[in-house]
């Protein structure tokens, strides 16, 4: 039987699957975070990355549904709240269908999925079904690509204000509030991960959980890149 990796170890092994698979150092995020991308490019993005967003609340919920500790649920249901909204705040998703209408896009043809890429939709789906049948550490795991999202979220902003006015400046809430968001949330997940991995196996599925998140969101950029670029593949 391996003992486990004391805290400062596993964390470090954690950390190291945003090194090396983060998808902010797709060629996608790279043109986009260097202003290089058309309007044409940039409505895909927003439309497709619409269906990850909403269904994160839907892999929230599972989560919820499956975890036995209550100290837990009463803590993940926020990020069910700050998707969907609640009392005063509109919630991520209807601030995503903001930032469409921000750059040109008519709400309802995100929400009827019109553009939605078919390598976009499977890599969504094959998220929500891991969250479905792995066990609910697993699914917490998954979610420590927060991790590494505030730095990247800051630089995407950025790039908009700047290098894409035609953007409605308005329209960006969105990445605004995850700036703060994002960094409560990974603060949280991990410190549930690191308290109830206490085994090595549980520890090697933590960080296969986080690189197996790193690959699903560089393949909905994978599905858009070669959109554009069909004779090009890319692999983390």
């Amino acid at each position: 039987m391996t003992i486990p990796l004391n805290e400062t170890a596993f964390t470090e092994q954690l950390q190291q699957v945003g090194t090396d698979y983060y998808h902010d150092k797709h060629p996608y995020h790279q043109k986009m975070n260097a202003g290089e991308l058309t309007v044409e490019q940039i409505q895909l993005w927003v439309a497709n990355r619409f269906y990850y967003q909403k269904n994160l609340p839907v892999k929230d919920a599972l989560i919820l549904s499956r975890c036995p500790i209550r100290e837990i649920r009463k803590s993940w249901i926020q990020r069910i709240l700050d998707h969907d909204g609640w009392q005063d705040d509109p919630g991520g998703i209807e601030k995503w269908l903001r930032l469409a209408s921000g750059v040109g896009l008519a709400r309802e043809d995100l929400e009827n999925d019109r553009y939605l890429l078919p390598g976009v939709r499977f890599a969504v789906d094959a998220y929500v079904n891991f969250v479905a049948t792995r066990s609910w550490l697993e699914g917490i795991s998954s979610s420590l690509t927060e991790l590494f999202a505030p730095k990247l979220m800051a630089v995407r902003l950025q790039a908009f204000e700047e290098r894409y006015p035609w953007i409605d400046r308005e329209s960006l809430s969105y990445f605004r509030n995850r700036l703060t968001q994002a960094p409560r949330d990974s603060d949280h997940g991990l410190s549930v991960v690191l308290k109830y991995c206490t085994t090595y196996e549980q520890q090697l599925a933590a960080v296969a959980s986080v690189r197996f998140k790193c690959q699903l969101l560089w393949a909905q950029l994978d599905a858009l890149h070669h959109h554009d670029n069909p004779a090009e593949v890319n692999q983390p």
